[in-house]
C-alpha cells in the first residue's frame, strides 16, 4: 500500500471516527439526538458492516443473519443472569457463539452458491427463530422472552425467575432490585451507553476498512468478479468464503450482545426473517461494497422508523399550515398515507428511487455530486492559469 493510499484510509478512518461521536450535536437539528435511537444507530451500523463484509465483499446474499443476532442476544442475557452484569464477558462469549454458529450454518450454506445460498441461509434462520420461540423455551423463555432478574435467594427458584451472578456474588457487589448491566461501573444506558456503542463502531469499522484493504480482502473481491476463474486456476475459495461467514456472523453477534446490553431483554422476535431483511436495504441503500454506506443507511432507516413512524395528521397540518385551509387539509390527508404506520411505504419509494437512479447507493450519489464540484474546479484552474492574450 503506497503512501497516498495509507493516507487516505486514515483520512476516511478519522473522518468516520469523528463523526459517529459527534452524533448528538450533528443530529441535534432533526430531532434524533435522543440516546435511543443514537444507540440503535451504532448497533445496526455494526450489523450492517459486517453484513456487508459477506455481501459487498463476495456477491453472497445472506437473508439468515438475524439469526446471529438472536445468538448474540441470547448468549449476553445468560451471562448477565449466571455471571456478571458487567458487559465485558457478554459481548465476549456471543462473538465468539455466534462465530462458532454461522461456522456450522456456513460449512452447509456455502456449498452453494447464488439463490440457493440465499435460500439456505433463510432456512436456517426461520429454524433458529422456531426453536427459540417453542423447542428451547427453557433456555429461551419463549414468547415471554429472557430477562435478568434479582439475585435468586430461594435456591429451588427457576433460573428464569431468579439469576444467581456468580461472579458478581464472589466480589460481593451490591445492586438494586432491577438489576443493571454497566462497564465497570458505568451503566450502559443514555449517552454513557450510545459512546459504548459508538466506540465499537469505530473499532469494527476499522476492522472491516483493514479486511478490505488487505490480502484476504483481494481474494473475496475476486470471488465475486469471478469465482469460476480462481477454481480453474487452483485456487480452493471456500475456505476464504467461510471465513467471511464467520466474520460477518460474528459482527452480528456483537450487534445482537449490544441490543442485550442497552435493553436487557432477548426475543425470538430479533430473529426473524424481517431483521436479516432489513439489514439487507441497509447495505443496499447505503451502498454495497462501501465502509460507510451501510452504517449510512442504517441510520436512514433507524431514522425513519423512530421519527417518520411517530408523525401523524396533527404534525402534518401544522407543517402545511401555511397553506389555504382546504389544500392544508387535502396535503396533510395525502402525507398521512406515507407517515406513522405507513411509513413503510416511504421507505419502499425511496429503496425503489435509489435502485433506479443510483444502483450504487447514497454512496454513488455522494460520488457524483463530488466529481461535478472536482470538475468545475479543475475547469475553473484551467481557466485561471490559461494565458490572456496580450492588450
Amino acid at each position: 500500500m503506497d503512501r497516498k493510499t495509507n493516507l487516505k484510509d486514515w483520512t476516511l478512518f478519522l473522518g468516520f471516527a469523528a463523526v459517529v461521536l459527534c452524533l448528538p450535536i450533528i443530529l441535534d437539528p432533526i430531532g434524533a439526538n435522543y440516546p435511543d435511537l443514537l444507540q440503535k444507530i451504532a448497533i445496526f451500523g455494526i450489523f450492517a458492516i459486517g453484513f456487508n463484509i459477506l455481501f459487498g465483499l463476495t456477491g453472497y446474499l445472506s437473508f439468515g443473519h438475524a439469526a446471529f443476532i438472536g445468538v448474540g442476544s441470547y448468549m449476553s442475557l445468560w451471562s448477565f443472569k449466571l455471571l456478571t452484569m458487567n458487559v465485558l464477558p457478554a459481548i465476549a462469549f456471543s462473538v465468539i457463539l455466534a462465530g462458532m454458529f454461522a461456522y456450522l450454518i456456513g460449512f452447509v450454506s456455502l456449498r452453494r452458491s447464488g439463490i440457493y445460498f440465499s435460500i439456505l441461509t433463510l432456512a436456517f434462520a426461520q429454524m433458529s427463530y422456531s426453536l427459540a420461540y417453542s423447542v428451547l423455551t427453557p433456555i429461551t423463555n419463549g414468547e415471554t422472552g429472557l430477562q435478568t432478574r434479582a439475585i435468586r435467594t430461594d435456591p429451588a427458584t427457576s433460573l428464569l425467575d431468579g439469576d444467581i451472578r456468580i461472579i458478581d456474588q464472589a466480589l460481593g457487589i451490591q445492586e438494586a432490585s432491577v438489576p443493571t448491566t454497566h462497564f465497570f461501573g458505568m451503566a450502559m444506558s443514555g449517552y454513557t451507553g450510545f459512546y459504548f456503542c459508538a466506540v465499537l463502531l469505530i473499532i469494527c469499522f476499522f476492522i472491516a476498512q483493514r479486511l478490505t484493504n488487505s490480502n484476504f480482502g483481494m481474494m473475496l473481491k475476486a470471488i465475486k468478479s469471478n469465482q469460476n476463474r480462481l477454481n480453474y486456476t487452483g485456487i480452493h475459495t471456500r475456505p476464504y468464503l467461510i471465513a467471511a461467514f464467520v466474520i460477518s456472523g460474528m459482527y452480528a453477534g456483537l450487534a445482537g450482545s449490544l441490543m442485550a446490553v442497552t435493553d436487557p431483554i432477548a426475543g425470538a422476535e430479533r430473529m426473524q426473517w424481517t431483521a436479516s431483511g432489513e439489514v439487507v436495504l441497509m447495505t443496499i441503500l447505503g451502498g454495497v461494497g462501501t465502509l460507510v454506506g451501510p452504517v449510512l443507511g442504517a441510520g436512514i432507516i433507524k431514522y425513519a422508523e423512530q421519527k417518520v413512524s411517530s408523525w401523524n395528521e396533527g404534525i402534518l397540518d401544522s407543517f402545511f399550515s401555511f397553506l389555504p385551509e382546504g389544500l392544508q387539509h387535502f396535503m396533510s390527508g395525502l402525507g398521512a398515507l406515507f407517515v406513522g404506520e405507513g411509513w413503510h411505504t416511504t421507505l419502499g419509494l425511496l429503496f425503489m428511487i435509489i435502485v433506479i437512479f443510483l444502483p450504487g447507493g447514497i454512496m454513488e450519489g455522494i460520488r457524483r455530486i463530488a466529481a461535478v464540484f472536482a470538475r468545475k474546479s479543475k475547469s475553473n484552474n484551467t481557466s485561471a492559469a490559461a494565458p490572456q492574450p496580450a492588450e
